[in-house]
């Protein structure tokens, strides 16, 4: 099985590597890869920093990015999907993908509760706390680091809470946490 680090470089800094670093030390336990020693980004520019690794082996690649435009969600349900490890195989994910009909990317739920999108973690604003779904899909990195400054709660979220909210963020290492420029969450929920 492989796995997967994303981490971001801007101008030759690495963000939030520790983070990172230790998600891969709990992914592999007892594993020889130090993530400082081996990520080497391009010194200008901003790249996603791709390091797909298993038990033995790993490689690092580096991409330039470029944030992807996402101002609508569509709800989704799978009650059978798994992707408790930044796994590099995501044909589950993929499937859900084909349902998006019109909307830029979808909104998974599990029994009954909001999970992730396909591509990050998530957030909502109610009052004024912002709220992540106590059961990710993946605890991602930037979901660790914000929980740990106290930034975002976890707290269980249906599909009926989110007429609650005003707000919605996506988070993940590239975009941190990035709150969709709209006041309807209606509007943003397809």
């Amino acid at each position: 099985m492989q796995y997967l680090e994303t981490i971001k470089a801007l101008d030759g800094e690495l963000y939030n590597l520790k983070y990172h670093q230790k998600r891969l030390d709990e992914t592999i336990k007892n594993s020889n890869i130090i993530l400082k020693d081996i990520v080497l980004p391009p010194a200008s520019g901003l790249f996603r920093c791709r390091v797909v690794y298993d038990a033995k082996n790993y490689e690092v690649t580096y991409h330039p990015y470029k944030k992807k435009n996402i101002k609508t969600l569509k709800l989704v349900c799978d009650d059978e999907i798994s992707y408790a490890r930044k796994y590099c195989e995501r044909s589950a994910i993929d499937v859900l993908m084909q349902k998006k009909s019109f909307c830029d990317d979808i909104l998974i739920v599990k029994n009954g509760l909001v999970t992730d999108t396909s591509i990050a973690n998530i957030a909502f604003k109610y009052k004024n706390n912002w709220l992540t779904p106590k059961k990710p899909l993946l605890a991602g990195t930037t979901r660790a680091r914000l929980l740990q400054n106290h930034k975002i709660v976890e707290e269980d979220i249906s599909v009926k809470d989110l007429e609650n909210f005003t707000q919605v963020a996506l988070m993940n290492a590239m975009i941190d946490f990035d709150i969709i420029p709209n006041e309807n969450i209606r509007e943003i929920i397809c």
